[in-house]
């Protein structure tokens, strides 16, 4: 018996880090005696965004009506996760991303079984180090660092190779009623938004038995 996580999320979305974070960490506390199955599906909450993104600060101020109201928000997020491992440094953050590589990476990923290990360290790189993650030496480094093979990677980049899939995957999500992110299906049960670490505990309790029964 496996127990099935699904994750639908956008690596744009602090929130969602957030979760996967404190998902990570409820899984951690329980120690399920049975394998645990991961699935990344993409989501693309600014869909038309250039490949190459948006200088940070001009993008933030257009849609959030000024600067200081968007660091406001920033300010927001650091303080609801104090309690948590993930350090946000919005400071180093210099480029809105397009995220469909980072997404068409995960998605190669899945394939060599690695999607959790890099969807982590795309967040990891883009809210705590700033990197930009549409730079496809940024990525083909994180490939790198989670075990791929770099020259592998640099060659599916530099196509068109999952271009289609993760679009269709996107849409399908839209399909199937996801309108917001993080959407995360734990066996039967769908949360959404960012939840205490508590509440993700006792959704996996309560997937385990209704597993186990």
């Amino acid at each position: 018996m496996s127990l099935t996580i699904t994750i639908t999320s956008d690596f744009i979305c602090p929130w969602c880090y957030v979760a996967e974070t404190r998902l990570k960490q409820a899984l951690t506390q329980l120690k399920p005696d049975m394998e645990v199955e991961w699935s990344w599906h993409p989501f693309e909450l600014n869909p038309a965004m250039p490949s190459a993104g948006i200088d940070r600060k001009t993008y933030r101020a257009k849609k959030f009506g000024s600067w200081e109201y968007s660091q406001l928000l920033d300010a927001k997020t650091i303080q609801a996760t104090q309690n948590d491992d993930i350090g946000f440094r919005y400071d180093l953050i210099k480029i809105t991303p397009n995220t469909l590589k980072a997404h068409r990476l995960t998605w190669f990923a899945a394939q060599q079984s690695r999607a959790t290990a890099m969807a982590e360290r795309v967040f990891k790189a883009y809210f705590t180090e700033g990197q930009d993650i549409t730079d496809i030496s940024v990525l083909t480094q994180i490939a790198v660092e989670v075990g791929l093979e770099r020259d592998t990677i640099h060659s599916f980049l530099t196509s068109d190779t999952g271009v289609q899939e993760v679009r269709e995957l996107a849409q399908k999500a839209i399909a199937e009623g996801i309108h917001e992110v993080p959407h995360i299906r734990i066996h039967e049960q769908v949360l959404s938004g960012a939840q205490p670490s508590e509440v993700y505990f006792t959704a996996l309790q309560n997937a385990l038995q209704a597993i186990a029964a």
